[in-house]
């Protein structure tokens, strides 16, 4: 079958009205900084509600660690207008504190002042404490308060329909969607550095955050450090990994769902003698969940994520095997200092067209070659993506970073229109605007934020911190509609109640629980009053 043509097939099919039902949905992290430019020390904020169960306020590493999560909404400026809702309602009880701008953190005193995030007395949240503990112990707590944003996505069910048909194949639905979701997983790797060139926005660190450890990071100013094409450190060498893929050989397998259910399973089951080390329960207390590979899914780092929702105290794995692949986690995106929000319109346009484009090429699996290859393209376009002449590896060939991202660009463009159901749309025209960066990457903002540095005199923390107190300014100064505000509360309140009834229902010791999780014997719903 020509995929060339498939655009143009859909099209003809009446795809793009069903693509205009796709779902978007954001995870945006910012840490809180005290006046002193310090992490936060205070307890999340009680207004905000119950962080073990609020359906869009939560916390991921450490207390002060804050994750706003948006509904999956078909209009991405309806997913924008609640991500602006959430932070001026979140901005409303921060006191004098301030969200973080940027991915990278702001003043770090060593991993030991990292407050791990709390979530009650309950065996649950004790579990949810304890993997954190487990991370901090493994990688350091540093690492872990970088912030990021997550892209989810899931193509909407007309769209899949037309898609099979065009495809002609007969599978089962719920298989053929999966199985078309893990080809697109692949190409979203083979090609997802475009990503960090094109929207990456940490290029330059506090050198509080390498805590004296040996780098080759440059030397912007007597408190910076940075590489001078960086595009985003957060998907570089000192960003989230999982280090011990070195010496386990742990690296899950991409070839279908099957295979990465049971590759992650594999990770869950063996012990690592490295972390046997750490122990467990140390005296009365959990130092990490298990001595495994893994402790649990989520531990896996990867820039794109197969997904399905979980119901309470589920495994992800079990989920995924039970009812396929629901949506897909793009989770490469650093915080944007120059969006209020984080992330903006323009780019969510970009990154639906990039969903469209990885689903419709053709998809072989990923050989070990081609493996290497697309991790070393990461960290080099994390580390010298703005550089001149920069050339990555495809196809056991060196070819212009440049080059292939006008290919790439040129590809999209049959997406682009079929999403707009025409040539002239913001699907077009976002990939217009992303065209631009590459002739000229001194528009991204990874060039935009050192070029800022140096016509003001600023080291990374003066920019982020202006820029952070600017974007608090605007939340705080915003009006939010008495319904909104009604809501939030609301779900404060709710997700307060919900957390008191899964403590009360507690009937076994955490040793217990702890195991029958891992066997599979927790109850399937949450307790709810």
């Amino acid at each position: 079958m020509d995929l060339e043509s498939m655009p143009d097939r859909l099209h003809r099919a009446g795809a793009s009205a069903a693509l205009r039902d796709n779902r978007i949905g954001l995870e945006k992290e910012s840490l809180r900084v005290a006046p002193d430019g310090r992490l936060a020390k205070t307890p999340h904020p009680a207004a905000l509600g119950s962080a073990l169960t609020h359906p869009h306020i939560t916390t991921d590493f450490s207390e002060a660690l804050i994750e706003l999560v948006t509904p999956a909404l078909t209009d991405p400026r309806a997913v924008l207008d609640f991500l602006r809702e959430t932070h001026v309602f979140v901005n409303r009880h921060l006191g004098d504190e301030r969200l973080w701008a940027t991915s990278m953190p702001c003043v770090i005193e060593g991993g030991a002042a990292i407050p791990l995030a709390r979530y009650g007395t309950s065996n649950a949240a004790t579990m949810k404490t304890v993997y954190r503990r487990g991370l901090g112990n493994r990688y350091g707590r540093v690492m872990q308060v970088i912030a990021g944003v997550h892209f989810n996505f899931s193509f909407a069910d007309a769209f899949w329909t037309l898609y099979q048909a065009e495809r002609d194949d007969r599978a089962e639905p719920g298989f053929f969607r999966s199985e078309a979701q893990m080809g697109m997983i692949r190409n979203l790797q083979r090609i997802g550095w475009l990503v960090p060139y094109l929207f990456g926005a940490s290029p330059a660190v506090c050198d509080s955050f390498v805590q004296g450890h040996e780098t080759d990071l440059e030397r912007f100013d007597p408190h910076t450090l940075y590489y001078p094409h960086a595009t985003s450190l957060r998907l570089g060498d000192i960003g989230y990994q999982n280090k011990q893929e070195e010496g386990t050989g742990m690296k899950a397998c991409y070839d279908s769902l099957d295979a990465y259910v049971r590759s992650l399973t594999w990770a869950i089951e063996t012990p690592c003698p490295q972390y046997e080390t750490i122990g467990v329960k140390v005296g009365e207390r959990y130092e990490q969940l298990n001595a495994n590979v893994l402790q649990i899914e989520n531990e896996y780092y990867s820039t794109v994520r197969p997904k399905q929702i979980t119901e309470w105290l589920e495994k992800p794995t079990h989920a995924l095997r039970r009812r396929g692949i629901r949506y897909v986690e793009l989770r490469s995106l650093d915080v944007n200092l120059y969006e209020p929000l984080g992330v903006g319109l323009e780019q969510l346009e970009f990154l639906e067209t990039l969903m469209l484009y990885a689903l419709l090429q053709d998809s072989p699996r990923i050989a070990a070659r081609e493996r290497r290859d697309i991790d070393e393209n990461q960290v080099l376009v994390a580390h010298r993506g703005r550089e001149p002449g920069l050339r990555l590896a495809r196809d056991r060939e060196a070819v212009e970073l440049r080059v292939w991202a006008h290919e790439i660009l040129d590809g999209m463009v049959g997406a682009a229109e079929l999403l707009d159901g025409g040539s002239d749309g913001p699907h077009v025209a976002s990939l217009r605007r992303q065209r631009e960066k590459i002739d000229h990457p001194d528009l991204t903002p990874s060039a935009r934020m050192l070029a800022e540095m140096r016509e003001r005199g600023e080291g990374f923390f003066a920019l982020a911190w202006r820029w952070s107190e600017t974007h608090r300014q605007a939340f705080r100064e915003a009006r939010l509609d008495p319904e909104q505000s009604a809501f939030f509360e609301r779900l404060a309140a709710e997700s307060i109640t919900r957390r008191q009834a899964i403590e009360a229902a507690d009937q076994v010791d955490f040793d217990t629980f702890l195991n029958d999780y891992f066997a599979g014997r927790v109850p399937s719903q949450a307790p709810t009053h």
